[in-house]
């Protein structure tokens, strides 16, 4: 055993017994996805007990090259993290106003949309510019509409105090349950370290708190094992504020392990008890504070127009959705939004770095209308705006390749291409070929061997 396996097994002794995690990390990881129920339907495989639309996989396949992945059929997510379910789909009874505050590549993002009901707003939030992206690939890939990605410091969203019903803190960590996944992570892990992520979940905490309503709920979870990044954490928080953190029902065969700390209560999956990977997940309650009232002045975005009724004309027929607001950013792109939510949109671009928001529709060049190819991904597409061709697989990934297209027996004109009855985009069919409009950023970086593509089976409904 490494000195830094040696220091880690120590730093846990109080909390599990180590030398049995440490034994499971070297094992092999399962794999598990969690399927986007209105794109797929149920699925024959083993189920990941604490999430519905969970399930695990016998082995690993090459998810690059399988299309239903890149169209937002299902989410590659670990099962572990899927346990925030538990805590959502309870209180989702009504409309709820949702941030994700630390919310790439967008696994519990996704979930927590699945979960909510029709009125909803999620707010999902990454620091790193780049990781934004990523996230809003994978919102937009979703398809749900009721979603807005900004790319901010925790204590830029101080405009929405008393806003959320419910604030999602995956915080930061030392990424102890990522031994497994990363073999250079143990090299990389410190009891220092450890104090630095634990002093950083506290000011985040710190940061965000006002922003939840009274009596609204914050999920603060870890990928860690060690107490000082997780019972330290929650008990010191609540102990200085007006909070209480709650207990979680469980089933004895999930094999989560409770744990309780000076009030403080942690729900911890050990690799050697659990079918995941390290998680650990507290539930706090925010006992006192004030709701959220729009400002009598509402702020103006700079980043995007609201279109007027006229304009928006040739987009309403795109999108199947009533009540919905248009506004066109600043590279003449056309998004719809969900009009309930138009104000706070409104200030939210005004304050916040806006990544985007709502689905996205068409690309406005003079007088053409092209449509982006987001709107194919999304559950509001009106599905016979465009003719549509079914492709088989290796088309399928020359789309997704950004790769020359050529569709035999095809109208000219914009067309929705479908894979195995999912919508993955649009082309521009001209004849001898169909130009691909698939972003750059989005495609298959990979060399693709086109006469040994793999076929996964899914069921479809």
């Amino acid at each position: 055993m490494n000195e830094s396996l040696h220091t880690f097994a120590q730093s846990i002794a109080s909390v599990t017994d180590a030398e049995a995690l440490i034994n499971a990390l070297q094992t092999e990881r399962q794999t598990s996805i969690r399927i986007n129920s209105k794109k797929l339907g149920q699925q024959e495989l083993p189920s990941v007990p604490w999430c519905k639309n969970g399930y695990y996989l016998e082995d690993r396949p090459l998810f690059t090259l399988d299309p239903l992945f890149h169209s937002g059929a299902y989410y590659v997510q670990e099962a572990s993290s899927m346990f925030i379910e538990q805590v959502i789909a309870p209180l989702a009874t009504r409309p709820l106003r949702v941030l994700d505050l630390c919310a790439a590549p967008g696994g519990k993002t996704t979930l927590a949309l699945s979960l909510l009901p029709e009125g909803s707003l999620l707010i999902a939030n990454e620091v790193i510019k780049s990781r934004a992206q990523i996230l809003s690939e994978n919102l937009i890939k979703w398809g749900n509409m009721d979603c807005i990605v900004t790319n901010n410091d925790p204590k830029d969203f101080d405009f929405l105090r008393g806003f959320f019903d419910i604030i999602i803190v995956d915080a930061p960590c030392s990424g102890e349950g990522m031994f497994r996944k990363d073999s250079n992570a143990i090299n990389e892990w410190s009891p220092e370290n450890v104090d630095l992520c634990s002093k950083r979940q506290l000011r985040i905490l710190y940061d965000i708190w006002p922003c939840l309503a009274p009596n609204g709920t914050l999920l603060y979870s870890t990928c860690t094992f060690n107490e000082k990044e997780n019972e330290d954490v929650v008990a010191r928080f609540i102990n200085e504020n007006d909070a209480t953190c709650e207990q979680i029902p469980l089933k004895d065969e999930w094999n989560i392990t409770e744990r309780k700390k000076d009030g403080a209560y942690s729900y911890r999956f050990f690799p050697h008890l659990t079918k995941g990977e390290g998680f650990s997940l507290s539930v706090i309650r925010k006992n006192e504070g004030s709701e959220y009232s729009l400002p009598k002045k509402l702020s103006q975005p700079k980043s995007f127009s609201i279109l007027s009724s006229k304009n928006t004309v040739p987009f309403k027929s795109l999108i199947k959705k009533e009540d919905v607001v248009f506004f066109e950013d600043k590279q003449n792109k056309v998004w719809a939004f969900a009009e309930d939510h138009q104000k706070i949109l409104c200030e939210i671009a005004a304050h916040c770095s806006l990544i985007h928001a709502g689905t996205p529709v068409a690309e406005v060049f003079g007088n053409k209308i092209n449509p982006l190819p987001g709107l194919a991904f999304s559950y509001n597409y009106a599905d016979n705006s465009f003719p549509s061709v079914t492709v088989d697989l290796e088309t399928a990934i020359h789309y997704f390749k950004k790769e020359p297209l050529v569709l035999d027996n095809a109208p000219k004109g914009w067309i929705q291409l479908k894979y195995n009855n999912s919508s993955i985009g649009f082309v521009k069919n001209i004849g001898n070929r169909a130009n691909n409009p698939y972003p750059a950023e989005w495609t298959i970086k990979m060399n693709v061997d086109y006469s040994r593509l793999p076929q996964m089976k899914w069921n479809i409904h």
